[in-house]
């Protein structure tokens, strides 16, 4: 979560090349950008694709990385432009080479929230990420982005927090420069954050809070994270940072963002406090089932503030205007048939 320059000699061997054969325009900056390959791996997630489609509408070749390369197509079937299917597998560094060979810049967006046999926090969020950062530099791709999150912690309690932090000091090893990349909690119409909670205000007569609701949050719109990135990879504004931390443009309280939820959807929402405790109870039963519903690794977030650091750089050092939740609430209500206003890109 979430560091190399754009390399200008690669543009200036291309307008050498250009004028060397006697043309008479100039290659424009997309034209250039179509010599550029980026290789996305979680290109088919939540901001994953998000990426992908920013990096194609900049003129990028986008590579998407993924074990199931067939799903590609399928999650990108409404675009003009489309990425390029690679079949690698995080996990198997074997695989990692040929998919990023010819890269200019790779990007790790691959998340793990829940732990199921092999895949743990330990193996996708600190070696699989080591791994890559290692073999990107070996190929010598000139830019490493690693998505982790606000908060990350190599020395949390917590097995999902501490592998993040691992993981971000592991990459900056085996990638020295790499850009890391910290999104507060990330909204979208097809989150699985904001969503849930819209929706449950709209079903539910009490809605239960994280302790007594004090935990701050600044959630982002997942777009704009996406166009961060895009613009990191461009070489735009950065001014020499290594480690960026995205927020929205307002810090609520829990409780404070579900009554601003509500009256959004101009409705009541009486609110309840429940210790972390019973919620750790809960989320330890809940994780039994096949798609736990909740987590106690979730909980253990929602103990902890999740707000951009002061002195990080942002959004705003990349001239983006982060947009609040009422964009993604006004989606969201559209796909249920309120509402008349168009989407958000």
């Amino acid at each position: 979560m979430f560091d190399g320059l754009v390399q200008m000699p690669i543009r200036a061997v291309l307008v050498a090349g250009v004028r060397g054969q006697g043309m008479a325009r100039q290659m424009d900056p997309d034209d250039l950008n179509q010599e550029r390959i980026v290789t996305v791996f979680g290109g088919t997630g939540f901001l994953g694709r998000r990426i992908v489609t920013r990096l194609l509408e900049r003129g990028f070749t986008v590579r998407a990385a993924s074990r199931h390369p067939a799903r590609v197509a399928l999650v990108f079937s409404s675009i003009t432009r489309m990425p390029e299917a690679v079949e690698a597998d995080i996990l198997d560094a074997s695989s990692i080479g040929s998919a990023i060979t010819g890269s200019q810049a790779v990007v790790n967006a691959i998340s793990l929230y829940v732990e199921q046999g092999v895949q743990t926090f330990e193996r996708v969020h600190v070696k699989a990420a080591a791994d890559l950062a290692a073999v990107s530099r070996k190929v010598e791709i000139d830019q490493f982005v690693q998505i982790s999150g606000i908060g990350s912690d190599p020395q949390s309690d917590s097995n999902y927090i501490r592998a993040r932090g691992r993981g971000e000091v592991a990459v900056g090893n085996a990638f020295p420069g790499a850009f890391i990349v910290r999104p507060a909690v990330m909204t979208g119409p097809d989150d699985a954050f904001l969503t849930t909670i819209v929706r449950l205000i709209r079903l539910l007569p009490v809605y239960p809070l994280f302790g007594d609701g004090g935990t701050r949050l600044q959630p982002v719109y997942v777009a704009d994270v996406a166009e961060a990135v895009s613009r990191l990879i461009d070489g735009r504004s950065h001014k020499g940072s290594s480690i960026f931390e995205f927020g929205g443009p307002r810090i609520y309280t829990y409780k404070e963002l579900l009554r601003e939820i509500a009256r959004q959807l101009d409705t009541h929402v009486k609110l309840m406090p429940v210790p972390f405790a019973v919620w750790n109870a809960l989320a330890g039963v809940a994780e039994l089932l096949p798609a736990a519903p909740i987590t106690r690794n979730q909980i253990d977030l929602m103990r902890q503030d999740n707000v951009a650091a002061i002195n990080a750089p942002g959004l705003k050092e990349l001239d983006i205007e982060p947009r609040d939740i009422d964009e993604v609430i006004r989606v969201i209500e559209q796909r249920r048939g309120v509402g008349s206003r168009s989407s958000p890109p």
